[in-house]
């Protein structure tokens, strides 16, 4: 078991809960900054803490005056934006239950982003869906169509919100479709409501603060529960563990931070926003769209804006080694740049090398490269790297059965403060150090359960731990991740994790970065599990296509002694993905199996 315990924060009744966060900000922080860019990057929109506690106090107004009440839950479908913190934190400050969804754009095509949203929304009881006027448009067009009646999609064990019965016929999506309709609301109306004077919520530590959506990497969002007190303990948690290699938190000696990240995403809401206003430190968001234009924008931020840390997810590095060469950045100073995280998915250290090579004339230091691992389910932050010493890496134990052809796995460092990882069986019993096992997490950021899902809460929380779903070992009181559970192939008897798949087609492809790769396991007859892999491509010749299905396969055959029973290419973002990029194999797996996934010729 490792653990970290001793906290070294203030009396945390100073701040105890969102509200007092942000009334905190506005008044004792309120000269400090929320930069916003433009969607081209160039034209930033700033606004201090200050105006963004006015803001919010208004708008919780004019929720109230809009009619809504404590406890009621509001999506906000919204880019990072000045609107989206009008309605976020207006209804935080009401003492709703925010939700915040990716807008359009970060989970597929129009109508699927619309189903999604409507399906999210009813399962929760929204009473206010703030999102665009074509959200509305694209909800009437899908009304206009003729209804084909089929079993409801809600899974066993869960409860609608308003008590609908789960599982019974009804056309397919329309009832979620209209509740969409019916509660949904262009942010200028919030802005144009009636403003009905009250008082600011002042709920317990221990009540819910707000709802954050899981990924969905292994099947559709749940909404988690998370309370002020963790939300506040885990980043105060964060800025200790990312200023430990300085002897001090990083909010001590940090300007800013520059964040590409969606506020939809866990890393963006509680490891950005959240952070930065309850420690007093600038922040300067560009959308995910921008970034993944021009990703140099995020680094020149960074080299714009003194001392910073930011975090990312591995892909995030991996686009930026494969759009720029060190020539577009000769003329930035990344030497304030102290703390580069990398979290949310697998650190591959390739993707590192190619990193550090990138950035090698700037003055960013490969110390300050700092693997971490965290999820929704802990608020955020699990653990960090606190020795800053760089990526560093072991081979993954002999005979564990989750690495078969991973030679080496990332250390993503010790637990944050208070809380404690588990190494264990699946029967909750420990292993011993250096075995492979799954990850059990305990401490204050524990959500609380989801959302009226009693079933995947009794599942997700076993004796007060949270099991994550996924797999690891621990050496010397640091975590290494080399998979998860419920991804798990098993192919003639062995236990293949599907990242090894896809990391060795992306060597062949050079994708990893915009174009992405899905590997997953299909029954077939007594042969029994046969492995597939989905691979996207803008290669449009069928010659050069098949010489490309040849290579990968004879790459994955001499790597890991395997052989696909299919090979599948897509043009280009059509895999699904989670709104923070990862593949999603369960719902790649149900397209191949149903047609549905749009396979080049």
């Amino acid at each position: 078991m490792m653990s970290s315990t001793g906290s070294p924060f203030p009396d945390p009744a100073e701040t105890r809960t969102l509200p007092e966060v942000l009334e905190r900000a506005g008044t004792r922080f309120g000269e400090r900054r929320l930069g916003l860019y433009d969607g081209r990057g160039r034209r930033i929109e700033e606004h201090t803490f200050a105006e963004l506690w006015a803001l919010a106090q208004d708008a919780a107004n004019r929720w109230r005056g809009r009619g809504l009440a404590p406890g009621d839950r509001v999506l906000v479908c919204l880019p990072s934006s000045w609107q989206w913190m009008q309605a976020w934190w207006g209804a935080a400050l009401l003492g709703a239950l925010p939700v915040a969804i990716a807008p359009a754009g970060a989970m597929g095509s129009s109508e699927g982003h619309t189903r999604r949203l409507a399906e999210v929304a009813r399962r929760l009881g929204a009473r206010a869906v703030v999102a665009p006027p074509t959200v509305a448009e694209q909800v009437d067009q899908l009304l206009a169509q003729p209804p084909d009646p089929v079993k409801g999609a809600t899974e066993e064990g869960e409860t609608l919100a308003d008590g609908a019965s789960p599982g019974s016929a009804a056309p397919q999506g329309r009832e979620e479709l209209e509740h969409l309709r019916s509660v949904w609301l262009a942010p200028e109306a919030l802005a144009a409501a009636p403003a009905v004077a009250g008082p600011i919520a002042r709920p317990e530590a221990v009540e819910t603060a707000f709802l954050q959506l899981t990924s969905g990497s292994t099947g559709r969002p749940r909404a988690v529960r998370i309370s002020h007190r963790a939300a506040l303990h885990n980043g105060l948690a964060s800025s200790e563990a990312i200023g430990a290699p300085y002897g001090s938190a990083a909010h001590r000696w940090a300007d800013s931070m520059v964040s590409w990240l969606p506020l939809h995403h866990d890393m963006g809401l509680v490891g950005c926003l959240l952070l930065c206003l309850n420690l007093g430190l600038d922040l300067w968001l560009m959308n995910p769209t921008t970034f993944l234009a021009r990703p140099q924008l995020w680094l020149q931020g960074l080299a714009e804006r003194g001392k910073t840390f930011a975090p990312a997810p591995n892909f995030g590095y991996h686009l930026l080694t494969e759009r720029l060469q060190p020539k577009a950045l000769q003329d930035l100073d990344l030497s304030g740049f102290r703390a580069a995280m990398a979290g949310a998915e697998m650190v591959r250290p390739e993707t590192v090398a190619a990193f550090l090579e990138l950035t090698a004339d700037t003055g960013f230091s490969p110390q300050a490269f700092r693997p971490c691992y965290g999820l929704a389910e802990a608020t955020l932050a699990v653990t960090f790297d606190q020795r800053g010493e760089g990526l560093r890496t072991r081979p993954v134990p002999e005979g564990g059965d989750a690495g078969l052809g991973l030679s080496e796995v990332a250390c993503v460092g010790h637990p944050v403060v208070d809380t404690e990882v588990e190494i264990t069986t699946p029967d909750g019993a420990a292993v011993a150090e250096g075995v492979i096992g799954q990850v059990r997490v305990r401490g204050p950021g524990i959500f609380d359960g989801y959302f009226n899902d009693p079933r995947a809460t009794t599942e997700g929380l076993v004796d007060g731990a949270l099991v994550t779903g996924d797999l690891g070992f621990q050496l010397d009181g640091e975590l290494y991740l080399t998979g998860r559970t419920k991804d798990v192939l098993i192919l003639r008897g062995h236990n293949l994790m599907p990242h090894e798949l896809e990391w060795l087609a992306e060597e062949v492809t050079g994708g990893g970065g915009a174009q992405r790769t899905g590997a997953f396991s299909i029954a077939q007859g007594a042969e029994g599990e046969v492995a597939v892999l989905a691979v996207e491509t803008n290669e449009r010749d069928p010659e050069a296509r098949a010489a490309l299905d040849r290579a990968i396969r004879q790459r994955l055959g001499r790597a890991l002694s395997l052989t696909l029973a299919d090979l599948v290419f897509v043009r280009r973002g059509r895999l699904p993905k989670t709104t923070s990029g990862k593949v999603q194999r369960r719902q790649l797996r149900q397209m191949y199996l149903d047609g549905s996934l749009d396979r080049l010729g």
